[in-house]
Parts: C-alpha cells; sequence; structure tokens
C-alpha cells in the first residue's frame, strides 16, 4: 500500500494536471494529543473531496466546510486549530493544538514541476526540502538532509523535509530484530529482513515484514537503501555484520547501526579499516553500540533503545539535546 503522503501528493497533481487549483495542507506542529506529526499532508479542492489526513478526522471536516465556504484567502498561511484557534473550533476533541500550513496551488507549470519534485521524493529519490513562504504564493524547493527537522518555521519560512517512508533494514534475524520489527511497524516503517540463513529464518513470519533470503549486503549493493533507511545489523556475527556495515556506508542510509559492547564495536572498527578500507569519516557514521543508553538488559529493551536513536536521528535531535 501506497504511503499517505505519495497518495496525497499523487492526487494533487492529478487535479493539478486536470485545470483544477487545489488547497495542499500540511501539519506544522502540534501541542499535546494529536494522532498525526508534522509532516502529515492533505489535499482538497474547493467541492470537498479530499486525500490524505491532518488528524485522524477532528479538524478535515470543519477545514473543509471553511474552505468550500471562501474563508481562507489564496496563498501560503497558518492556521491553528485547538485552543486559541479559529473560532469556534476552540477545543479539539483529543485536547491538542494543531497548526497547519495551508497553501492555495494554482495549475501552472511552475506548480507541476515543484509537486513532480516532491513525488519524486516520496519514491525513493533525493530527499528535497520544500521552502514555502508565508503570505505569498511563492515555495521552492532544494536537496535536503536527514539532520534536519522534519518541519522547520523560520522568518515567515516553513521548511518541510520530503523523502521515501521510512524504511528499517534488518541484517539478520535475532530476538533484538524481531522486537525492533514490532516497533518499526507500529511507528509506519516499511521493514525488511535481510537473512540467508534458512536455518535460522525457518518459521519466521510477521505480519507486514518482507523476508528476503539473501545477504544484507547484496541486498544494499542491489539498491536496496535509499536516504530514508535505517540499517541495523543485530546479530553478532561478523560474516553478516562487518559486511552490511562496509556496504549502508556506501548508501545514503541515513542510519547505520550494529549491537555490541565498546569492546566489541572496537574491534569491529579495527577490522572495517583493515578489510575494508574505511576512513575516519566512514566509521562515524556506524552508530556503535548501536541504540540510546537507556541501560536495556533484555532483547525488548534493546530494541526501544535501537529504535529511539533512529527515531533520535530521523527527527534531526543531537545526542547533546537530550
Amino acid at each position: 500500500m501506497k504511503q499517505l503522503d505519495l497518495q496525497v501528493i499523487q492526487k494533487a497533481r492529478q487535479w493539478l494536471a486536470a485545470g483544477e487549483s487545489i488547497w495542499l495542507c500540511t501539519v506544522v506542529s502540534t501541542f499535546g494529543s494529536a494522532p498525526r506529526g508534522p509532516g502529515a499532508m492533505l489535499v482538497a479542492l474547493p467541492t470537498g473531496e479530499h486525500r490524505g489526513s491532518l488528524s485522524g478526522g477532528c479538524v478535515e471536516d470543519d477545514f473543509l466546510e471553511r474552505v468550500a465556504n471562501g474563508q481562507f484567502p489564496p496563498g501560503n498561511q497558518v492556521v491553528r486549530y485547538g485552543e486559541g484557534g479559529l473560532a469556534p473550533t476552540l477545543k479539539l476533541p483529543c485536547g491538542g493544538v494543531l497548526d497547519v500550513l495551508v497553501e492555495f496551488i494554482t495549475p501552472d507549470e511552475a506548480n507541476r514541476a515543484h509537486l513532480a519534485c516532491v513525488e519524486e521524493a516520496l519514491t525513493g529519490g533525493e530527499l528535497v526540502t520544500r521552502r514555502v513562504f508565508l503570505e505569498s504564493c511563492e515555495r521552492t524547493h532544494r536537496p535536503g538532509a536527514m539532520n534536519e527537522p522534519r518541519v522547520a518555521v523560520d522568518d515567515g519560512c516553513i521548511s518541510v523535509r520530503i523523502g521515501a517512508a521510512f524504511r528499517l533494514l534488518l541484517a539478520g534475524l535475532s530476538p533484538v530484530a524481531e522486537y525492533c520489527a514490532n516497533y518499526a511497524l507500529a511507528l509506519g516503517y516499511e521493514v525488511i529482513l535481510c537473512d540467508p540463513r534458512t536455518e535460522v529464518t525457518a518459521g519466521f513470519s510477521m505480519p507486514g515484514v518482507e523476508l528476503v533470503p539473501v545477504l544484507p549486503a547484496v541486498f544494499i549493493s542491489e539498491g536496496g537503501c535509499h536516504g530514508a533507511t535505517a540499517v541495523v545489523a543485530l546479530t553478532h556475527d561478523p560474516r553478516l555484520d562487518d559486511l552490511t556495515l562496509l556496504e549502508a556506508v556506501r548508501t545514503q542510509a541515513f542510519y547505520i547501526g550494529a549491537m555490541g559492547s565498546q569492546r566489541t564495536s572496537d574491534t569491529r572498527r579495527e577490522r572495517l579499516v583493515r578489510i575494508g578500507g574505511l576512513n575516519e569519516t566512514a566509521l562515524a557514521r556506524i552508530h556503535a553500540p548501536i541504540g540510546l543508553n537507556l541501560g536495556s538488559k533484555t532483547p525488548a529493551e534493546i530494541g526501544i533503545a535501537v529504535m529511539a536513536d533512529i527515531i533520535r536521528v530521523s527527527s534531526g535531535v543531537e545526542r547533546r539535546a537530550l
């Protein structure tokens, strides 16, 4: 199933190609309880036809009614739902507050090209950052980076990082890998398990996880990673882990990590330099020991620590800020 944001952009492009003007909405920030986070999108026509979601239902009906009634002037603006926001919607059922970027987009060539670039990023192309200028109809884009916040507000400009659906690539099956897979699925990640050891994966089945019976390094070398991919080696088997890391650092994967103690990690780094010729820049991309230091001991706890660190990096948060 296509990720929802990709469906939104594809529908937006379809409507623009048909000569329709559209309203494109993006969640900028949330306070308190909110079903969808910053970056979530919805596209709508003045008739009320729409695709996507901003809040899971408690905002969309009100927004579409206001659009139909012509309450939003054409242009780029931020509107608030929840306490202190649009009257009479002073309180959301969930008790949260939602700031939404609302863009009125006409079917001209520049806007069609802009959304074509966004679609390419969502389907696994280069990350892009949209820049939308408030109180105008101007929007641009530039190359994006995973260490940037998903959404940023700066001096009348909203920046939104756009990329493919997050992918978790598990290099080998292990108890920790199974917990990581469960957590990642709950977070909406695409999860791929690469493991050629049929004796290990026999009987493994988890809905939503794609099992690829090849070496992780082979899968990666054949284009298995894009800029929204996290690669984690969690087996303690250097025959799997080392080759995986050597291939992963050649890709744009935003997170690369390997499980092991500090001593094991130091020994692994020495091997990667000696065998793979990795330099300090490449080594610095590898999170080892993997995960946040939460005092984790059990596979379930380690899985939480791993996914928490992946979320930290994907959100552009430095360790020292925690």
